[in-house]
């Protein structure tokens, strides 16, 4: 067999500062990449994390100002929970999907289905303040590529992810929220395999996997928010996060 090796590199992008409200989030990462001796490339990957993305957009909320209603104090007895944070995540869902043992799993206005409707207080410099997603993940990823575009002259895709828990498997594994400049699913349907078979439900997720290859590099403790893929080709396009969404007709589980 010949021919040349595949190779995928995954850059984390380390020095960003700690980012606050009204950052541009986009000129901090080009001059992270600027520092690292390094330039964008035509057809890289940028995935950064939803909670950096969040802290730049004012997505961050005092639980200081946050009035529990009764019902929020009701279920945080039953959780065990902070009754304000209960009260971000209701305001948060579109609707509740389960609540059981200490878990609370909603749908986003988004329509993504998440715990805490990805309420989070993770990695953020008060244990008395918590970030909510962003309003658009897609609109995030676009304005960090354009900032890019604008800096660089360079077209590269940009993924937004977050960390969500899977069915019937042990273990979290980061997700693409935001997508700008790629189209997200990877269709192998009507294609033969190596033994002619013809597949015909083979959809892959690629930014799914993308933004999962990122996270070995950010880790949770690394305060690396942005990690830069080199090497993977991908079909170019105007993707969205909503296209990585089963519709609710073909969801076996709802």
């Amino acid at each position: 067999m010949s021919g040349k090796a595949t190779e995928v590199s995954l850059i984390g992008l380390t020095g960003l500062p700690e980012v606050r409200a009204g950052d541009d989030l986009g000129t901090l990462i080009v001059e992270a990449v600027s520092s690292l001796g390094l330039a964008f490339r035509p057809g890289d990957v940028l995935v950064v994390t939803q909670k950096v993305v969040s802290k730049a957009e004012g997505r961050v909320v005092s639980l200081r100002d946050v009035a529990a209603s009764p019902l929020a104090q009701s279920w945080a007895a039953l959780l065990a929970k902070d009754p304000r944070l209960i009260e971000l995540i209701l305001r948060e869902a579109r609707r509740i999907v389960r609540m059981d043992r200490r878990v609370l799993l909603a749908e986003t206005q988004h329509g993504f289905i998440c715990a805490n409707a990805g309420v989070d207080r993770s990695n953020l410099p008060d244990q008395e303040i918590a970030a909510l997603l962003p309003l658009d993940p897609d609109a995030s990823a676009k304005a960090i590529r354009e900032r890019i575009l604008a800096f660089c002259q360079t077209e590269v895709a940009v993924l937004i992810s977050d960390t969500f828990g899977r069915p019937w498997r042990e273990g979290l594994t980061n997700v693409a929220i935001g997508v700008s400049g790629l189209l997200p699913l990877r269709d192998y349907s009507n294609t033969g395999d190596d033994f002619g078979r013809l597949l015909t439900a083979t959809i892959i997720a690629v930014a799914d996997e993308l933004a999962a290859a990122a996270e070995l590099v950010m880790g949770k403790t690394k305060r690396i928010p942005a990690v830069l893929i080199r090497g993977y080709e991908y079909a170019t396009g105007e993707g969205r996060a909503s296209m990585l969404l089963r519709p609710p007709e073909q969801d076996l589980f709802r």
